[in-house]
């Protein structure tokens, strides 16, 4: 029987400084630049059970993985403010979001109780978690510790 990888989806981003439309792919041995200006871009991406293997744990560069759902009031608080993390820190970390109610598999494994809840990933090891919807001043002092924290061997 042959085994089929899940399919890796892309996005289409324009880049902030020239304005070139660039394809991001959710999972790349690298960290996505412009096509034309070479720019770190910022890496945004959707996961869920098939592919967050390959899209949050084999990324080159630490996932910070979004537990949501539509649903959430807090959850569409946080979101700006973890995209706003993603395009500030550009080419030095990926913004993962899972959708807990069609992924529920990774809820379990990663025991989610509560939403939002993030993790960051790093070399396929849970470095931070966070739960609930602190003000970004926190937040971004969360992920800067986190990042700051790697295990040994990290990327980058």
């Amino acid at each position: 029987m042959e085994r089929r990888r899940p399919a890796v989806t892309t996005t289409l981003l324009k880049c902030p400084l020239c304005g070139t439309t660039n394809r991001i792919p959710a999972a790349a041995a690298g960290h996505p630049r412009c096509g034309k200006c070479r720019r770190d871009l910022p890496w945004i991406v959707e996961a869920g059970d098939a592919d967050f293997a390959a899209v949050a744990e084999r990324s080159p560069v630490p996932a910070l993985v979004d537990f949501w759902a539509a649903w959430c009031g807090p959850c569409r608080m946080v979101s700006p403010v973890l995209d706003k993390l993603a395009h500030e820190r550009a080419g030095r970390v990926k913004l993962v979001k899972v959708d807990v109610d069609k992924s529920p598999e990774l809820s379990r494994r990663f025991d989610v109780q509560a939403i939002p809840t993030m993790l960051v990933i790093a070399n396929g090891k849970v470095v931070a978690r966070q739960a609930g919807a602190p003000p970004a001043a926190a937040l971004r002092s969360w992920l800067d510790g986190a990042l700051a924290a790697r295990p040994e061997g990290s990327k980058q």
